[in-house]
């Protein structure tokens, strides 16, 4: 299999050592997509250069974007890392069993493994652009890995099960990134507009239903059925609308 539609998104990271040492790992395991979500520091400097060896090729090609959506962009599919637990961060993902899922999906479209800030990782809101989570169980006493070695565990999964040949999955192709945000936005106003959402915390609902639905995979087809029932929930929405305010006129009298 080709990694040529594998690719890595690093979140703002701080340490030009550290985007070194990532672009080191992915020349190891034959990954060279690396995306740089508004970098807190020169990522071609002495520093990043040295750590990268033979992989300054990854560094020179490597493409800077100033938020994580856009870095996202042309991808199908992505798995977001993270170290805490807790509410919209459930059914998290070893790298093992990341792989055997990740693996499938590089025949259908580019898949990105995206890293958070080495400090406090990736936001809530940049979780939800990704469709599966990902963590690495370590000591409690130690928990955080370094941002390289985290890339480096992850991808070494990613060969590994593709060395053993253990892959299975259907051919479909998958919906892009923007086609499932497109689905969301439009599942937000519907949502609201029939009341379905807490008003004063509107992501709630959304986020468990990105989770389940990540989890689903979605393909272009199935993306476009869900817009076809939110389209027709808007149309009932809007006709029990139009009703009720005919319900309410006055009637003319003499």
């Amino acid at each position: 299999m080709n990694f040529d539609n594998l690719c890595v998104v690093l979140v703002a990271p701080s340490g030009a050592l550290n985007i070194g040492s990532v672009a080191r790992a992915m020349a190891n395991f034959g990954v060279a997509d690396l995306r740089l979500v508004a970098p807190q520091t020169d990522h071609l400097q002495d520093a990043a250069r040295k750590m990268a060896v033979k992989a300054t090729p990854v560094l020179e090609q490597a493409t800077i974007h100033d938020d994580l959506a856009s870095a996202l962009q042309g991808c199908h599919f992505a798995l977001g890392t993270t170290r805490r637990f807790g509410k919209y961060r459930e059914n998290l993902l070893h790298p093992d069993e990341a792989a055997h899922s990740l693996l499938p999906l590089l025949g259908k479209g580019r898949v990105a493994l995206v890293f958070g800030r080495e400090d406090r990782g990736l936001k809530t809101e940049e979780l939800d652009l990704c469709q599966r989570l990902i963590t690495i169980p370590t000591s409690d006493q130690l928990p955080s890995m370094n941002l390289a070695q985290s890339v480096a565990v992850c991808l070494y999964e990613v060969a590994k099960v593709h060395g053993s040949g253990n892959v299975t999955g259907a051919g479909r192709k998958l919906a892009t990134g923007a086609q499932l945000e497109d689905m969301f936005d439009h599942m937000r106003r519907s949502f609201r507009e029939i009341g379905y959402l807490d008003p004063q915390n509107p992501e709630h609902i959304l986020r468990a239903i990105r989770r389940f639905l990540g989890r689903a995979a979605l393909d272009p087809r199935e993306v476009r059925i869900l817009r076809g029932l939110l389209s027709q929930i808007d149309w009932v929405e809007e006709e029990r609308r139009r009703l009720a305010g005919e319900g309410n006129d006055d009637p003319v009298s003499d």
